[in-house]
């Protein structure tokens, strides 16, 4: 058992840093972003972009789309827009409870193209060469219908007078980022229900938790500009209930049944073995990032597979 004394002063600084981290911001640049050899040269005035054979309308459009995200970006979602290159934006998702994503963070690298809103904005995300979901690649391609990466009916698709950025992130987060990813397969969610499909739905996000472990330390090692200190505080407050979580998988819960706190939600549902072991395999690692972080001073670190039987 990992047990974790963090200091209460340092806490509440984190905690107050993360309430005060606006949903919405701008930046000035932003060196390392997926999109910043694409498009404009960067330190272009907004005078110069209009009358760069843009649609007439194209920096009052990505404006009106700051508004909206400025306005009414959930709780859950982050947005950094640069100034200097109007174009681009990164957001961070957080995965929610429920999900095999709990406590994560999801970074997206976006742009919008010349022809925006004609055509959907581009989406890149942080992969850390990890497949985490059937939408989402090692190389970072984002597949979905609204941005057009993806079949779908026309009012799932890209609609230019409608669609907004917002709509977009949210989508990413509900129907990507979800409590059954591997229904998102095309074709598996006919085997939604039956037990067959439902056992291989419990295995695959098992399999997805442990990657989401993985992502964690991915992004406390490398945090994307301009979000290193939130990722650094967003896991430093939430490393109880992640080690937590992590203790109650080793222990049998099944993935996604562990509340904010550690509270276990009422199952007759058990993780496999397979889980169990693959938890207590990488989380020395999740704890040393928490120990580095300074969230951790003291931990008890027989979390090997040796000092669990199963």
């Amino acid at each position: 058992m990992v047990e974790i004394k963090d200091s209460s002063n340092v806490r509440k600084l984190k905690e107050e840093f993360l309430r005060d981290f606006k949903r919405f911001d701008t930046v000035e640049d932003f060196s390392d972003h997926h999109y910043a050899a694409e498009g404009s040269p960067a330190k272009l005035s907004l005078w110069h972009l209009k009358f760069k054979g843009r649609p007439k309308n194209w920096v009052k459009d990505i404006q009106k789309e700051w508004k909206i995200l400025d306005k009414n970006l959930p709780e859950t979602i982050f947005v950094r827009a640069c100034e200097s290159r109007i174009d681009i934006l990164r957001a961070v998702i957080i995965g929610a409870e429920g999900t095999p994503y709990h406590d994560g963070l999801f970074f997206f690298d976006i742009q919008f193209p010349d022809t925006y809103p004609s055509v959907p904005p581009k989406v890149h995300y942080h992969s850390g060469g990890l497949r985490i979901n059937p939408n989402l690649y090692k190389c970072g391609k984002v597949c979905l219908s609204l941005i057009s990466t993806w079949t779908g009916k026309k009012r799932e698709k890209w609609l230019p007078k409608e669609s907004t950025m917002l709509q977009l992130l949210v989508s990413i987060q509900a129907l990507i980022l979800n409590e059954k990813p591997y229904f998102n397969e095309p074709g598996y969610e006919k085997s939604m229900g039956t037990p067959l499909g439902e056992s291989y739905s419990k295995d695959y996000s098992e399999n997805v938790f442990v990657f989401s472990l993985k992502t964690m330390v991915y992004s406390m090692r490398k945090p994307p500009q301009h979000f290193e200190e939130f990722v650094r505080s967003h896991f430093f407050v939430r490393s109880h209930d992640i080690v937590k979580a992590c203790n109650a998988y080793k222990d049998g819960a099944p993935v996604g049944s562990i509340d904010k706190g550690g509270v276990k939600k009422q199952t007759r549902q058990r993780g496999s073995l397979k889980f169990r072991i693959n938890v207590t395999s990488f989380m020395k690692t999740v704890v040393d990032e928490f120990v580095n972080l300074g969230a951790i001073r003291e931990a008890n670190h027989r979390v090997g597979i040796a000092s669990k039987k199963f």
